[in-house]
Order: structure tokens, then sequence, then C-alpha cells
């Protein structure tokens, strides 16, 4: 079987396990119910709650406790696309080829769309308790709010938006890490470690995969900056030089195209080293963070 229909059956195991977890449409409430539902639905590779499971089974994991965290993981991460969509900040009208969530259901249910899906992220999380009840759920809790918050996604986010009103000068290397670190980084990190604190995995490992995680995701927006400069529209399946167009500074414009392509190399040959020192095997891990870091779209 080839990486694209392995890569794809694995999309829709996941999908089938999401979709257990969203709420029904009814109620004075359902609107908004269902623009989160529209907002979720849009499609996506769902490689967040993929990472997370595939992180859990490379320590052995096999139950369900993990299926809950998958769902609130993909929830966190399509609540920030929906505000990242708004007026207020990218004033997007597509994602994934349909009109986005403000743009169908208006922008304050849009806001509220975001903030439901948000809030029903923790309760879905949650619902894990009632499969496992023990200090491994909590750390995870712990975790998945921690990395989505002011500390993690949140504050990568803000430092984004203010670093596009500073002038090009100000916009060092530094910054431009601290927000990949958190804006983009963090939910991969957050979803790695739920998998791997879930099966069981000692402090030390779930450090390991703390880095790992940090190169993947460094790596993964390194690439995007990359491929916005040499890439066509055709094959990103969206428009390229959008940066240089909007005279955003990216790590390709700080440091030339040579030294980003290197960088990532590095930060992805580390990552796959630290991977073959943990404990178990998974080829199809192995294969997927290769695959985000690599990718031509």
């Amino acid at each position: 079987m080839s990486w694209t229909s392995r890569l794809e059956e694995k999309t829709k195991q996941v999908e089938s396990v999401l979709n257990q977890y969203l709420p029904k449409e009814e109620g004075f409430q359902k609107t908004v119910i269902s623009a989160m539902n529209y907002s979720f639905l849009a499609g996506g590779k769902r490689l967040r709650p993929m990472l997370m499971q595939e992180t859990y089974r490379l320590f052995g994991g096999n139950g369900k406790v993990i299926e809950p965290f998958m769902a609130a993981q993909e929830m966190i991460h399509t609540y920030s696309l929906v505000h990242d969509d708004l007026p207020a900040m990218d004033n997007d009208e597509y994602r994934r080829g349909r009109k986005t969530t403000h743009i169908v259901y208006g922008e304050g249910m849009a806001i509220l769309a975001g903030d439901g899906l948000l809030n029903f992220a923790y309760e879905t999380a949650c619902k894990a308790f009632l499969i496992e009840s023990n200090e491994r759920v909590i750390e995870a809790l712990q975790v998945l709010a921690a990395k989505a918050g002011i500390y993690g996604m949140i504050g990568g986010q803000t430092a984004d938006v203010e670093g596009e009103d500073l002038p090009p000068e100000k916009v060092t290397n530094e910054l431009l890490l601290f927000i990949h670190t958190n804006k983009t980084a963090a939910l991969i990190q957050s979803s790695m470690m739920i998998g791997a604190i879930l099966a069981g995995a000692g402090k030390e490992q779930i450090q390991s995969i703390e880095k790992i995680a940090y190169n993947v995701g460094v790596a993964f927006q390194i690439q995007d900056d990359i491929l916005d400069v040499t890439s066509t529209t055709e094959v990103l399946g969206k428009p390229v030089g959008s940066d240089e167009k909007n005279h955003k500074v990216t790590y390709v414009s700080l440091n030339g195209l040579e030294t980003s392509k290197k960088d990532v190399e590095r930060l992805s040959k580390e990552a796959l080293s630290l991977l073959e020192k943990l404990p178990g095997e998974n080829p199809f891990l192995v294969e997927l963070i290769t695959s985000l870091i690599t990718r031509e779209k």
C-alpha cells in the first residue's frame, strides 16, 4: 500500500473517532452548534489527533482514553482557525475551498462558534475520566490547557499580530522563533506529549517527545515560509508570494532560502534521531513526521 493510501486510511479512522464527539444541532442554541460543526467538518488532514494517537501507540497505548483528547485537540485547533479568519484578524473568506465560518454565519456567531469549540474541547477531554480516572489523565489535561493558552498558542498568536505592526528591523530571529514555537509547535507538542503521557511514558521520554515535537513544529513552519517562495499556487493549493506581497518578515526573508532549507534538514534529522532512541517502534509515525516537514503543499 502506498504512503498516500495509508495516510488516507488513517485519516478516515481518525475522522470516525472525532465525529463521535460532535454536539447535536438542537435546542435554542442550535445555530452556534451548527456553526461549530460547520467549522469542524471543513476538512483538513487531522494531523494533530493523528500524531497524538500514533505517539500513544508508540509507547504501547491501546485503550480508548486517548479518543476524547484527540477530539478536544482538533476542536482547539479548529477554534483558532475560526478566529484567525475573522475580519479583525486575517479577514479570510475561504478556507479549504469553502466559505469561512464568519462569511456563512456572520461575525458574531463565528466568534461564539470559536468560543464554543474551545469550551466544548475541555468538556470533551474531561470525558476521559469516565474511561480512566488517574493522574495521567490529569497531567494530559494540564498539558492540553497550557499549550493552547497564553504560554502556548495564544501567546504565539499575540506576538504574531503585534509583529505585523513592527518595522522590519524589529522583527528578529528570536521573535520569529518565539512565534513559530508557540503559534505552530505548541499544539504539536501538546498532541504528542498527551499521547506519551496517557500511554504511561516516563518523565524523560515525555521530555524527548516535547523536543521532537518542537523540532517538527518549527521545521513545519519554516517549510511553510519556503513554499511561499518556491512553490506555485497550483501545487500549494493557496496563493503563493503572499508574505512578500504583504511585506511580512519571515524566516526565509531574514535568513535566506538556502539557510532556511538547511535548518529544516537539521531540525528534521534531530527529531528523527531522538525518535529512534525511544522504546517501541511505529514506522507510520516516522513517515508521518518526515512527510510533514518535507511536504510540498
